[in-house]
């Protein structure tokens, strides 16, 4: 029960998850839960752990151990001036075309995870954090900023150029075209 909490807690990240919601999703009473949770903080206090569980009100989520905050602020600074990488641009491009949307769809999406990406992004002030979804662990919803338009030089969404897509009915075969480019 301990790996499923932890996985639960790392997939919720900055928002986190209420109490009833974990025990219902986890099939537990009040007690087990305290129990499962006094477990996890237990194995969080070992000093070769950077995070810990704490409780907000009643949302549970992972935090950053205090004491290492001039490590943390590296991971988190920003040089504003430099361009941003070709993920940051992946990530931005997701965001302007899909808005509104969770970083959860964004990650999907990519194949890859992105929160390192949104907080880039964030910090630049092209997006920002627009609602919270109607879903499970009410997820962060976002959407690009007027710096994001002022950047492109466009004055609104739909001065975006639109996406080509494939012909429907166009098979796509990577694998095959990889193997007749060696063989020719």
């Amino acid at each position: 029960m301990l790996a499923k909490i932890d996985g639960i807690l790392f997939l919720c990240g900055d928002s986190g998850i209420e109490r009833e919601e974990l025990k219902k999703i986890l099939n537990l009473t009040d007690q087990e839960l305290n129990d499962n949770l006094k477990k996890l903080k237990e194995i969080c206090a070992d000093d070769n752990r950077g995070i810990q569980v704490e409780e907000y009100g009643n949302i549970f989520k992972y935090v950053t151990k205090v004491g290492h905050e001039e490590t943390y602020q590296k991971l988190v600074e920003v040089d504003l001036q430099k361009p941003l990488t070709p993920a940051a641009l992946e990530v931005l491009a997701i965001i302007a075309y899909n808005q509104p949307i969770t970083r959860l769809e964004i990650d999907e999406l990519r194949g890859a995870t992105s929160a390192h990406l949104i907080r880039t992004l964030l910090l630049k002030e092209l997006i920002y954090e627009a609602d919270r979804a109607d879903k499970p662990g009410r997820p962060i919803i976002y959407q690009t900023t007027t710096q994001f338009l002022d950047a492109l030089g466009i004055k609104d969404l739909s001065q975006l150029p639109a996406i080509e897509t494939p012909p429907e009915n166009t098979d796509i075969n990577l694998f095959s075209s990889k193997i007749n480019e060696k063989s020719e």
